[in-house]
């Protein structure tokens, strides 16, 4: 079990959702929480909820000048959590540039500028904590989900690469990939989502995750089994599974 007190953890994308599920575990565990995303009012309607001391630091995942500016106010943390996603259902057939690049942008280019700003001081201080937000979706192809799935498969990538780089060091890396969660962005689905998670489950899993030693959760549980054991199926049963009728 880590301890939290007087930690000083960096949200980012924590407006709402999942990141703002989060924030609440963290401050009731007695961590300092810094909260993180676009909107400025929506980060200070958290913080004013939150249980414990916390502090906004608005930016955008999709400027990197804007996230070092953010990181040289908050000063040293302890850990850095990014949760910053957009999506939009979207079949290869419909493809639409300015929203597949905005999810390759926001979801994987900037978990990338986020640990760009915080993971030197970490590796020279060797010790610090990062957490990115994959995806059930990153683990195999989908249909309908073409810019959101690579986005995703490829912060997970990010994860695995900097663990292995990194597990014999003071520095913890670790992956979350959620299935569904009841968010702004799930309900511009028009299909079926099973074993779909309420905010404050699926930040649960996450800060069980962060608890413990395990580089990765993939939750539910239930659930991923169907996505990580899809990745030893051959191409004609995976895609005929995951087909779907128009």
């Amino acid at each position: 079990m880590r301890d939290w007190t007087g930690k000083r953890y960096w949200l980012i994308g924590a407006s709402d959702g999942l990141g703002a599920a989060l924030a609440h575990k963290l401050s009731r565990a007695g961590a300092e929480v810094i909260l993180s995303a676009r909107s400025e009012d929506k980060l200070r309607a958290l913080s004013d909820d939150l249980p414990g001391k916390s502090s906004v630091a608005p930016c955008d995942a999709a400027d990197r000048a804007s996230l070092e500016e953010a990181k040289a106010r908050i000063g040293e943390i302890d850990g850095m959590v990014y949760l910053a996603g957009v999506y939009w259902p979207q079949k290869a057939q419909d493809w639409n540039g300015e929203e597949v690049e905005a999810m390759c942008d926001i979801n994987f280019t900037g978990a990338a500028r986020a640990v760009g700003t915080v993971i030197g001081e970490m590796v020279e201080r060797d010790r610090g904590h990062i957490v990115l937000t994959g995806s059930l979706s990153g683990f195999r192809g989908l249909p309908g989900a073409t810019g959101y799935g690579a986005s995703k498969a490829g912060v997970m990538w990010l994860a695995e690469g900097m663990y292995a780089d990194l597990r014999h060091t003071g520095v913890t890396v670790q992956v979350a990939n959620p299935g569904f969660i009841k968010t702004r962005l799930t309900e511009k689905n028009d299909f079926d989502m099973p074993f779909l998670m309420q905010p404050e489950e699926a930040a649960q899993h996450m800060f069980d995750l962060m608890n413990g030693d395990d580089f990765k959760k993939s939750f539910p549980t239930a659930f991923s089994w169907l996505f990580r054991g899809g990745q030893f199926l051959p191409d004609w049963m995976w895609y005929g599974l995951m087909a779907r009728k128009d």
